[in-house]
């Protein structure tokens, strides 16, 4: 704890009390404040001492009545901030447990915990008005999401919801959005340099009023990558009857199915070399020369050499050796460990140990 010499004296001005003792000098007793002036008493031992005191998740009311108290105060003496401090460390002690402030503060605390619908169900109730940081709240969303509700926005809110985010987040928004609106938007930005903070935290609490006014996903992932992981694990005959089909029913849908899709085939292409080494260590020895030896398309005999390129020279002509003893691989075989490959491709992928190397649009990988 800090020097508290500095603060010892009395408020304004006023003489501290005191008591008679059994020596020949007084004692000083400590002077009777109210919880207002004790708080004041704690927060400035507190910033004083160097705490990061986080203020401004207090009610507006508060943090006002706090600061103008602050500004009351004058000096305290010794005996009366020794007398606070140990009634604070004893209340602190005391405390077993710290619930949330109110039904905002608790759908903070079981974030993830209780299900999305009963989340937005409580969060209607709970109101738009809550207490803490709306933008904490919106820099969680996916930037691409957030692309969408500032395109959605006029041009002048869009540029102050892109201040608001983490640059590398701010960055992401503008990557999903048109060149013309993000010329619109970054050059908007100039002109918010008055903008007062009062305004900034309303266009916050009106973005997040319309997340809990979104309906509820019953699924994570869109339909194109849902239908994109069944047929990454259908044979290929399947997976190619069911896209010829959809380009007929729905060309533009088929596309979305197609960047979902991941096949033994885009391992050349959309595998980074370093990352060949952690595939192969996922699939067992067997698996792995079935598919290998088994491989007849042209794309699938890319993906091989692409694979034996990018290990060892010795565990190459190992593999090779077993590929040429093994000989010929029942179809069915080759793509049913095709599949355990591809599998273990997007276990890695999902767990962040690899990424994936992405497709464009017009289907090359950037």
């Amino acid at each position: 704890m800090q020097n508290t010499n500095a603060l010892i004296q009395t408020v304004q001005g006023a003489s501290a009390p005191f008591s008679a003792g059994g020596g020949d000098s007084p004692r000083l007793v400590p002077r009777s404040l109210t919880s207002r002036q004790k708080a004041a008493v704690v927060v400035r031992l507190l910033l004083n001492d160097g705490a990061d005191l986080p203020l401004e998740e207090l009610p507006d009311d508060l943090q006002e009545k706090l600061t103008h108290q602050l500004g009351e105060m004058g000096l305290v003496d010794r005996t009366t901030l020794g007398a606070v401090a140990q009634e604070f460390s004893e209340a602190l002690d005391n405390v077993g447990l710290a619930f949330p402030h109110g039904l905002a503060g608790a759908l903070d605390a079981v974030s993830g915990k209780i299900t999305p619908a009963t989340a937005a169900r409580l969060r209607k109730v709970a109101g738009v008005r809550q207490i803490g940081d709306p933008w904490q709240r919106l820099r969680d969303i996916p930037a691409q999401d957030l692309a969408a509700m500032a395109q959605a926005e006029s041009t002048e809110v869009a540029a102050v919801m892109l201040s608001k985010m983490d640059t590398a987040q701010a960055a992401q928004m503008l990557g999903h959005m048109p060149g013309p609106v993000a010329r619109r938007i970054t050059y908007a930005i100039s002109k918010t340099a008055n903008v007062t903070p009062e305004a900034v935290e309303r266009i916050g609490w009106s973005l997040a009023a319309q997340l809990d006014q979104r309906p509820v996903q019953a699924f994570n992932d869109g339909p194109g990558a849902r239908v994109g992981a069944i047929l990454n694990q259908s044979a290929s005959a399947t997976r190619d009857n069911l896209l010829n089909a959809l380009d007929e029913d729905d060309a533009d849908f088929a596309d979305l199915v197609r960047q979902s899709i991941f096949t033994f085939a885009h391992i050349s292409s959309r595998i980074s070399p370093r990352d060949v080494p952690a595939i192969l260590r996922e699939v067992n020895q067997p698996v792995l020369v079935a598919a290998l030896a088994g491989a007849a398309a042209d794309d699938d005999k890319a993906s091989v050499e692409f694979l034996l390129s990018n290990i060892s020279s010795r565990m190459a002509e190992n593999l090779r050796e077993e590929i040429a003893e093994r000989g010929r691989v029942k179809q069915s075989e080759a793509e049913d460990a095709m599949t355990q490959i591809v599998g273990a491709v997007r276990a890695l992928s999902d767990a962040g140990t690899i990424v994936l190397i992405e497709k464009e649009e017009d289907g090359s990988v950037d």
